[in-house]
């Protein structure tokens, strides 16, 4: 077993889950955090809009193709290994755009958005096995909040990094300060990620174990990869994946055109500080309303869908006062300064967007999670997931590259989550309240003393003494099957 599991920082054990996601957050936090900054400075920082919209068509591209398999390699050669081979694209991308703004170098571009595609798809496989299969049941949508808001911490600071150093700056892109720092600041991910451990070292707080086994052979896996397909509600959740990255090309694109350098930093920070509020929202709303799990996700998917259509909405009453390639958009010429009046409502209508962007991923993770708790299921879903949703991103990013009109991309956004939240009350509606009664569930109580080897386990909680529903799961009382159980 790993020896780090014995460890207590704190008083906190090193092995309980919310450690673990908290370190899957602090990775997230230097790696894709910062690249999420960068995206949202508008065109990766650059004035190309049209070069980052091929690299990024490129990116999500090989993203869609590898995040299918991405489960698969996870469960075969283990989180740690695949979450740091994940991290080191971020760097080589950020790396290939200061390149760009130096030497002009367009061909590095290019390539850095293949190679992250392929480690992209690695690093949120591994990190969506864990935030949805170590926590409780009755914790999963806090599990969210927790780890989102650690990323998103990342692109807030990242942001506030950039806005510092480009404050005095009237500059149309982005300084090589910024560039530097954020690249030193990337690379210290592949280091955080060797301190999460595997799913059969870690213990929930009632006594559960993750997982028992290790890392499964290649040949099991291909089998239960190939299973996956059958499953009808992936299938049904299909265009909520698809449709889940899909607007980050108008929003950047938008952000480009308006902005001037300094005003995109502040915008990249507002951004930031908007995903994080919605992941507090729908950790909020999935975990604390007072009803069975079934219905507390029911009902978040309709506030989902009240607070999409009303913010939605409001974009479309800007949108439809100017198109692509206009100078001066309500009477002020581009790019704008924060300083300049209008700036203001926009900056507010995204800061709104990424509010309900958070809390659409929100729901579309718990919404896997929901469906079962065995890790190596979620890991397979979670990269199906981000296959999907990056096929999503390509489309959306090669449909602005050929300059379609804002207001073209900014309906076909808005429709296709509508639809999709449609769909996925529909899966929320087949789910159950709780998986413990169909899956195998094993406590640290039901094992030999030497089975438990190096791992430490939650207080109480004896090798060999069983006892039954850990004290730790109670939460809203439901009937499952005839028997009254409840619901985590």
């Amino acid at each position: 077993m790993v020896s780090l599991a014995a460890l207590q920082v704190a008083g906190v054990r090193y092995n309980s889950p919310w450690t673990q996601i908290i370190l899957v957050g602090l990775v997230a936090f230097s790696s894709v955090g910062i690249f999420s900054a960068v995206g949202g400075l508008g065109a990766g920082g650059t004035q190309d809009v049209q070069l980052v919209d091929i690299s990024s068509s490129v990116l999500y591209a090989t993203f869609a193709i590898t995040g299918f398999f991405a489960g698969s390699v996870n469960n075969i050669l283990g989180p740690r290994l695949t979450m740091s081979i994940g991290t080191t694209g971020y760097a080589i991308y950020l790396g290939s755009l200061w390149s760009f703004q130096l030497h002009g170098t367009r061909w590095f571009v290019i390539l850095a958005g293949a190679i992250l595609g392929v480690c992209g798809a690695l690093f949120w496989a591994a990190q969506g096995s864990i935030m949805m299969a170590y926590p409780l049941e009755k914790d999963k949508g806090r599990s969210f909040t927790v780890f989102w808001a650690i990323f998103q911490l990342g692109t807030l600071i990242g942001a506030a990094i950039a806005l510092g150093i480009q404050f005095h700056s009237t500059l149309p892109g982005v300084s090589t300060g910024v560039y530097v720092t954020f690249l030193i600041i990337q690379l210290t991910a592949i280091g955080t990620s060797w301190l999460v451990l595997p799913p059969q070292a870690v213990v929930r707080k009632d006594g559960s174990l993750v997982e028992l086994e290790p890392n499964v052979s290649p040949r099991a896996e291909f089998r239960a990869f190939l299973g996956m397909f059958k499953d009808w509600r992936l299938l049904v959740l299909f265009p909520m994946f698809f449709s889940s990255n899909y607007f980050y090309a108008y929003q950047g694109a938008l952000t480009a055109f308006l902005f001037n350098g300094r005003t995109r930093a502040l915008v990249s920070l507002l951004t930031g500080l908007g995903s994080m509020l919605g992941s507090v929202l729908i950790g909020f709303l999935l975990d604390n309303l007072p009803f069975a799990r079934r219905k507390r996700a029911l009902v978040t998917c309709s506030i989902v869908a009240l607070l999409m259509v009303g913010i939605w909405a409001g974009g479309l009453a800007f949108q439809v006062k100017f198109k692509r390639g206009d100078t001066v958009v309500l009477g002020k010429p581009l790019p704008w300064d924060w300083t300049v009046g209008p700036a203001v409502g926009p900056i507010l209508l995204l800061l709104a967007y990424y509010i309900i962007d958070a809390a659409f991923q929100g729901l579309a993770y718990y919404t896997m999670s929901s469906l079962t708790n065995d890790p190596f299921k979620l890991a397979r879903m979670a990269g199906y997931y981000k296959g999907i949703q990056s096929a999503g991103s390509a489309v959306s990013f090669g449909i602005d590259a050929v300059r379609t009109p804002y207001l073209n991309e900014q309906l076909v956004s808005w429709l296709l989550t509508l639809v999709s939240l449609v769909l996925c009350a529909y899966v929320l509606y087949h789910t159950r309240d709780t998986n413990i009664d169909v899956e195998q569930t094993v406590f640290v109580e039901d094992l030999a003393p030497e089975k438990l080897e190096g791992i430490r386990v939650p207080d109480g909680h004896e090798a060999g003494a069983h006892t039954t529903t850990a004290e730790a799961n109670v939460g809203v009382p439901v009937e499952v099957e005839g028997t009254t159980t409840k619901a985590q």
